[in-house]
């Protein structure tokens, strides 16, 4: 009964896993939010803001019950513990059961207290209320200003539905798990941080280099943040970022595949031997002409 027990904490536990960071096996079966609640949640692309404000609001009561389903598993599970019975299980079950109740409750006060005054209080429109100056007089008018640039076909996007990058004609946007960053290009500047080189990507045989960019934002109330991307797809990022971006030192930014392998071409070669040419011997060029050393091409 033991390895019962234990072989369904692992898969609980790698479930849960899987569904808060949703890999791609797990999009294609369609166990995501946006999926499981695309009743309720409507349409991206007629109304980007409200979308994503209930889609987070629902992440958290979702991701919040995954303790006490665990627990409630368990009751199934393991029913030698009776953990049905709450008056008959031990201190640390007890425990376990009532914070998993806690923070239920908890998540479940946070979004009633975030959907008062049409929503007025979630992170998300709060962010917006720090945009809110002319052409826009309140946050309301913020959001149309970026559902409407949403709909255009030029954006830039990309990433993940859960984890995606898009850059609009006026609006830097990065859509996290439970937020929505945000700041206006004319007021921002990018940096790029840092790239990582990724031998093995679960898209791509070759290998691939991942960006980080810093959003820096002359308004005092928006905060800097992260986006990450595919190096191939930064010269179509710059093509539709307005704002300026810098380099930091040391960052190499390959943009094609012909640069990769360049890259690997030149390492290759300074691992070999220096090879000393004789007097008077001919040096073949690729180009089907030669080089008689000491002298240029007849």
């Amino acid at each position: 009964m033991e390895s019962l027990e234990l072989s369904f904490t692992l898969a609980y536990v790698a479930f849960s896993l899987c569904f808060v960071f949703t890999p791609n096996e797990f999009r294609s079966a369609g166990l995501t939010i946006q999926n499981l609640f695309s009743c309720w949640l409507g349409s991206e692309d007629v109304s980007f803001i409200q979308y994503h404000v209930k889609r987070t609001s629902v992440t958290v009561l979702v991701h919040s019950t995954l303790p006490l389903g665990y627990y409630m598993g368990m009751c199934i599970t393991a029913t030698e513990k009776t953990l049905g019975h709450i008056h008959q299980v031990n201190s640390s079950w007890t425990a376990f059961l009532l914070l998993s109740l806690c923070l239920q409750l908890f998540s479940w006060m946070l979004v009633i207290y975030w959907s008062h005054y049409h929503w007025h209080n979630h992170p998300i429109c709060r962010a917006l209320q720090s945009h809110i100056r002319p052409p826009h007089t309140n946050w309301n008018s913020v959001m149309t200003s970026i559902n409407s640039e949403f709909r255009r076909i030029d954006k830039f996007a990309t990433g993940a539905p859960g984890a995606r990058v898009i850059i609009t004609d006026s609006w830097v946007l990065k859509v996290a798990t439970y937020h929505i960053y945000m700041a206006l290009q004319s007021e921002c500047h990018v940096t790029v941080t840092d790239s990582r080189q990724h031998q093995l990507s679960p898209d791509s045989a070759s290998p691939t280099q991942i960006l980080t960019l810093r959003v820096d934002s002359i308004n005092p109330a928006v905060r800097p943040f992260d986006i990450r991307l595919n190096s191939r797809e930064y010269a179509e990022l710059r093509e539709k970022l307005h704002a300026p971006i810098r380099n930091s030192a040391n960052v190499v930014i390959h943009l094609t595949i012909s640069e990769l392998f360049l890259e690997t071409f030149r390492a290759q070669v300074d691992l070999n031997q220096s090879y000393t040419l004789p007097t008077g011997q001919v040096l073949y060029c690729f180009c089907n002409c030669y080089v008689r050393k000491g002298k240029s091409p007849d």
